[in-house]
């Protein structure tokens, strides 16, 4: 038996073929070599073969006085005449597949001398080598290959044939070639890779292997990361994804490996140079959703400022300028003017995304602020499917215009949106306000009511610290670390600390004589019907990161955060143990750009990790 390179050859039962249609089958067995038995006893194996082109496979068949044929499988549309330039079996079951067959399916059969009616067969498929090619982005290959049979593939690659690293599996189409794209690599390095296919019987194929070099990055275009592991911890595996704002010329959005190499990366399009993107998130089907922003001014700009979902190539799959979602929001007659979008963006398991946009409104002779004020405030926009809009919530109508305690007329400055399973609500992060409001979207039902809101000179009462002094102020990055969203829960945050009351007199950290301003990274327990929010967990920073960040729990239960203002350009990523004294596990420290977000996924690819 002669197997090429690369080859995989899985046993499995199946049912007798019967060539002659006239003649009865008996009952199909499959003996400890897999093959195929008919009522006399003529076996074939494997009952599977899945060969490259140019391979050969010996078969044996339990009777020596057999003769073999190779035919087309069924539904195959191929000329029998020109068979022979695919492939060849010889009068000992010697398969030969011809160096340039294309994808095919054939049959194998054994047919007694002795007996015409009593025959078996062997499927045996043809997989030509995949080819890799280029994309548009110099980190990412495209790795194609066809399958002419039901299966599914993977691309194992890595910097040598151990591979170790591997892309999500997906589906071959019913006709033409299963591209996957492959992400993950460093610059300017060769890299192995081959695609691991599995077939819906069970038989499973491996192509040979094919490098791929990846191009160059400017080096001045790098961001530089440093890492360290003061405790010679494990850090909870993954890559890490950031987006950056500040230092211009520099990539803005990417991931690194946890030794701090670049390893993918997105830039706007190149005609809106001063647009930043915050922020990406990875989608179910494998693709980037990108909010494209304007430069944090006021007022801010609409200029190129749009949605848009981007495979890992950078590729647009679909765009929605803010001039389209207005004229949409027009023919729907929501009384709303979206400036851009902004800060954040919440895909649903049901297609649908829930924009974060913000408008303005004038108001004459506010509370200490005579004459007519252009306010800036933040509205929640329900795109369906067909990204149309479906329903509207506009602070303007749910909150009080006078109650503003940081950088008014910036009134509301909502940073961060996050959905709540167990209601269908959504729950809102206003850094302007100090609060985070839960907001009755209902699955697109509600009436958009505040049902509570959290946070100094909200609905619940303080344990576990001093209030007010140890709330959340210009809080970024919330998140919902329990399964459940409704009772009793968990929710976290990186609380920057800006415009923090320091003591019982309503000081603010930073004043002529009072202590200077300072971050932390603080879990609340959530008591809805109660109305309690409980300081459980808090990890006190040594210094004030005055705007953006992060905070997430690890599978391995720990939490890292990111604080993205260290400086005037410098952020840092740290994941600690969740411990009354947290320890330091790892942590990125990063020049020259501020990480606005930055945050740990499994892998590039949805339900994989590395």
């Amino acid at each position: 038996m002669s197997k090429g390179f690369g080859q995989r050859v899985a046993l499995t039962t199946i049912a007798v073929m019967c060539v002659l249609l006239l003649v009865h089958c008996g009952s199909s067995t499959s003996g400890a070599g897999g093959s195929s038995q008919s009522s006399n006893s003529v076996t074939i194996s494997p009952l599977v073969v899945n060969i490259a082109p140019g391979q050969s496979y010996q078969f044996s068949a339990s009777n020596n006085a057999v003769t073999w044929t190779l035919n087309p499988a069924s539904g195959t549309n191929i000329d029998p005449n020109s068979l022979s330039q695919i492939a060849t079996i010889s009068t000992s079951g010697l398969l030969q597949a011809a160096t340039n067959a294309p994808p095919i399916v054939l049959m194998v059969t054994a047919t007694s001398t002795a007996n015409s009616s009593s025959s078996a067969s062997s499927t045996v498929t043809i997989i030509p080598p995949g080819t890799v090619s280029t994309t548009n982005n110099p980190l990412v290959a495209k790795f194609s290959i066809t399958l002419p049979r039901a299966g599914s593939a993977s691309i194992q690659f890595g910097p040598d044939t151990n591979y170790g690293l591997k892309t999500w599996t997906q589906s071959a189409p019913p006709s033409g070639p299963l591209s996957i794209l492959v992400a993950g690599m460093k610059p300017n390095t060769t890299y192995h890779m081959s695609a691991a296919i599995q077939f819906s019987d069970g038989s499973t194929f491996t192509d040979q292997d094919h490098t791929f070099t990846t191009g160059v990055v400017p080096p001045n275009q790098i961001p530089t990361f440093s890492i360290s592991n003061p405790n010679n911890l494990t850090p909870n595996p993954g890559v890490e994804l950031f987006d950056g704002v500040g230092e211009p010329g520099y990539i803005q959005a990417g991931a690194t490996d946890l030794q701090g190499n670049l390893i993918w990366y997105f830039s706007p399009p190149a005609q809106y140079p001063e647009n930043i993107v915050t922020p990406f998130k990875l989608l179910p089907n494998g693709n980037f959703i990108v909010v494209i922003s304007g430069p944090p001014k006021l007022p801010p700009t609409s200029a190129g400022v749009m949605l848009e979902e981007i495979d890992l190539a950078g590729d647009v799959i679909w765009q929605l300028p803010i001039t389209q979602l207005n004229q949409e929001l027009a023919a729907g007659g929501y009384n709303l003017n979206a400036i851009e979008f902004h800060h954040d963006i919440l895909p649903l398991s049901n297609g649908h995304i829930i924009a974060l946009v913000d408008s303005t409104q004038t108001f004459n002779d506010l509370p200490g602020y005579p004459g007519p004020t252009v306010v800036f405030g933040d509205a929640l926009v329900d795109l369906d499917q067909n990204l149309q809009p479906v329903w509207v919530w506009n602070e303007f109508d749910h909150l009080d215009i006078n109650r503003h305690p940081m950088q008014f007329p910036d009134w509301t400055h909502t940073n961060a949106i996050i959905y709540s399973p167990s209601d269908g609500d959504i729950i809102v992060s206003m850094r302007h306000q100090n609060w985070i409001v839960k907001v009755n979207y209902d699955n697109g039902r509600g009436n958009g009511d505040i049902v509570w809101k959290l946070g100094e000179g909200g609905d619940f009462t303080l344990q576990g610290g001093t209030d007010p002094i140890d709330w959340f102020y210009a809080q970024h990055g919330i998140k919902l670390l329990s399964t459940s969203s409704t009772g009793t829960y968990e929710l976290g945050m990186f609380d920057n600390g800006n415009d923090r009351i320091v003591d019982q007199n309503g000081d603010l950290c930073g004043s002529a004589g009072v202590q200077t301003c300072y971050s932390t990274v603080p879990i609340f327990q959530i008591n809805e019907a109660a109305k309690t929010a409980t300081l459980v967990w808090r990890d006190t920073l040594p210094f004030f990161s005055f705007f953006g960040g992060n905070m997430q729990r690890l599978l391995n239960g720990n939490v890292e955060f990111d604080a993205s203002a260290l400086g005037p350009n410098s952020s840092q990523v740290t994941e600690v143990t969740e411990q009354s004294t947290p320890e330091t596990v790892w942590q990125m420290n990063e020049t020259p750009s501020l990480l606005y977000r930055a945050f740990r996924i499994p892998s590039l690819y949805p339900n994989v990790t590395w």
